[in-house]
C-alpha cells in the first residue's frame, strides 16, 4: 500500500518524464536522458507505475547497457518477491545487451543470474496467466545467457508453446531460440507456424524462417522465402538458393553460439573477413584467415540478419554480420608465403591466373632493408651487411583439394615468369610438391623475410 505521507507523481508526470527521456535518447543526448530518469527513480520504491515506465525506458534502448543494468538491478533489490516485476525485469534483460554481437560469452552481470534462479523457484507453483507471465520472462533471461541455460530455455518455449498455441510471437520466439542454437528444423517449423498464425507478413519472422531453412539444408523452403521477399534468387551452389548480392563481411568466429555448450562457452578466436554473398544469409568465405579458426577461405558459412556494424571504404558502408554456423567446409590445402615485388600489388593480382579458385591472398605489404650477403647465404660469415631495399609481401596461398601442390605450384610459376623482380618463397607447397632442395632454399629465405 502507497504511504499516503510519501510523494508519488501523478500518471501524467510519469508520461511526461517518459516522453522527455525517449526524445533525448532519440536526439543522442544520453546525459540528458539519465538525468530525466532520476525522479523515476526516487519514487520507484513505493510507486510501481514508475517502474512500468522504467522497464519500458529500457526495453526502448533509450540507455547504453551498462546503465540500463543499473536500473533493472535498483528495481529488482526492490522488488525481487514480486514475481510480476521480477518477470518484466527478466525480459528486459534482452535490452540490457548487445544481442546483435551475437557470439558473445555469457554476460558477467550477476543481475542475470539471480534473476533467473528466481523465476526457476517462481515458476515451480504457477499455473495459468501467471505461468504465461514468469515463463515469458524466464526463456528471455536464460536466452541471454548464451549456452549456460539451455535447457531451462528451451523447455520454458516448449510449455509457453502449449499454454498458447495460437499466438504468434511463442512460436517466433521459440524459433529465434533454435536458431542461435543450432536447431535449424526446429527453428524452420515454429516459424513457418509464427507465419501461419499471422493476416500480414512479418519480416522478422520471415527472415528466421530463411534462416533457419538454409541452415537445416531445406533449400527449396529457404526461396519460396526469399522469393516472397522480393528477393530475384534461384537454386544454386550447396542445393541452397542463390542470387546476385554485394559482397559483406561477417566476423567470423573459432566457436559460433550455435557449435557451443555450457562447458565451452565462448568465441574462441574471431576475426572479421569477407565472403561471397549467396543469399541473404549465406555465402563463401573470400578471405584466406590469418588465424587457425577451423574455418577459412572457400568454405561456406551461414550468418544472421541484424548486422553489427559497418566498415566503411570511400562512399560504401559494408555490413559486417556475425557469424551463425559453419554450412560446408570445402578442405581447401593452405600454404604460408613470403615474397619480393618490385611494386605494390604486384604478388596478389597472381590470383588472377591461377585455376580451379586457387589464390595467393596477401595479409601484408611493406618495405624492408635487407642484408644482400645474407640474403644470398646466411651461413657466410661478414663483417660488413650490405644493405638493399625490398617491397615484402606475406601471406597465404590456397587452393581446393582436387588441385595437386604440383600443379599449384606450377601455375605460381608461369605466373612469376611474367613478373619482373617478383618472387615467392612457399617451403611447404615446393615440399609438397616433391622439390626438397628448393624447399631448403625458400625456407631460408622466408625465414629472412618474416624475420625482418
Amino acid at each position: 500500500m502507497i504511504n499516503p505521507f510519501k510523494k508519488v507523481l501523478s500518471d501524467n508526470k510519469i508520461e511526461e518524464i517518459e516522453k522527455a527521456v525517449m526524445l533525448a535518447s532519440e536526439e543522442g543526448k544520453h546525459d540528458v536522458a539519465w538525468t530525466g530518469i532520476k525522479p523515476l527513480l526516487k519514487v520507484q520504491k513505493r510507486q510501481e507505475s514508475a517502474v512500468i515506465s522504467l522497464l519500458r525506458l529500457v526495453e526502448e534502448h533509450c540507455f547504453p547497457n551498462e546503465r540500463s543494468l543499473e536500473v533493472l538491478s535498483s528495481i529488482y533489490t526492490e522488488y525481487k518477491n514480486n514475481a510480476k516485476i521480477v518477470s518484466y525485469i527478466a525480459s528486459a534483460l534482452e535490452s540490457a545487451r548487445d544481442i546483435d554481437q551475437l557470439n558473445l560469452a555469457a554476460p558477467e552481470h550477476q543481475l542475470f543470474k539471480e534473476v533467473i534462479e528466481n523465476l526457476v523457484n517462481v515458476s515451480r507453483n504457477l499455473d495459468g496467466h501467471d505461468e504465461e507471465m514468469v515463463l515469458s520472462g524466464l526463456s528471455t533471461a536464460t536466452r541471454m545467457m548464451a549456452r549456460q541455460y539451455d535447457s531451462i530455455a528451451e523447455n520454458s518455449y516448449r510449455r509457453l508453446v502449449e499454454l498458447d498455441s495460437e499466438y504468434p510471437s511463442y512460436h517466433y520466439c521459440f524459433g529465434l531460440f533454435c536458431k542461435t542454437r543450432g536447431l535449424f528444423k526446429d527453428g524452420m517449423l515454429a516459424n513457418q507456424k509464427a507465419v501461419c498464425l499471422v493476416d500480414e507478413p512479418v519480416d522478422s519472422y520471415q527472415w528466421n524462417l530463411g534462416i533457419c531453412a538454409t541452415g537445416a539444408g531445406e533449400g527449396e523452403v529457404a526461396l519460396d522465402i526469399w522469393k516472397s521477399m522480393g528477393n530475384k534468387i534461384e537454386m544454386g551452389r550447396f542445393n541452397l538458393p542463390e542470387g546476385g548480392y554485394p559482397q559483406c563481411k561477417v566476423k567470423l568466429a573459432e566457436r559460433p553460439l550455435a557449435e557451443r555448450n555450457a562447458t565451452n562457452d565462448d568465441p574462441g578466436l574471431e576475426e572479421t573477413i569477407w565472403i561471397e554473398r549467396l543469399s541473404p544469409c549465406h555465402g563463401v568465405i573470400r578471405s584466406v584467415l590469418f588465424q587457425d579458426l577451423g574455418i577459412d577461405y572457400g568454405d561456406v558459412v551461414l550468418i544472421d540478419g541484424a548486422p553489427i556494424t559497418y566498415h566503411t571504404y570511400g562512399e560504401k558502408q559494408i555490413p559486417v554480420f556475425p557469424h551463425l554456423a559453419t554450412l560446408v567446409k570445402n578442405n581447401y590445402l593452405f600454404f604460408d608465403f613470403a615474397a619480393t615485388q618490385e611494386k605494390k600489388g604486384q604478388i596478389g593480382e597472381i590470383s588472377q591466373v591461377l585455376e580451379k579458385d586457387a589464390i595467393v591472398y596477401v595479409h601484408s605489404e611493406n618495405y624492408r632493408v635487407l642484408c644482400e650477403t645474407c640474403w644470398q647465404d646466411n651461413s657466410v660469415d661478414h663483417s660488413e651487411h650490405k644493405e638493399q631495399q625490398r617491397h615484402i609481401v606475406t601471406g597465404r596461398i590456397a587452393a581446393p583439394s582436387a588441385m595437386s601442390p604440383e600443379d599449384l605450384l606450377a601455375q605460381i610459376d608461369q605466373a612469376l615468369s611474367e613478373l619482373s623482380n617478383c618472387k615467392i618463397y612457399a617451403p611447404e607447397l615446393c615440399e609438397n610438391s616433391g622439390f626438397v632442395e628448393r624447399a631448403e632454399v625458400e625456407k631460408r629465405r622466408f625465414d629472412l623475410l618474416i624475420a625482418n
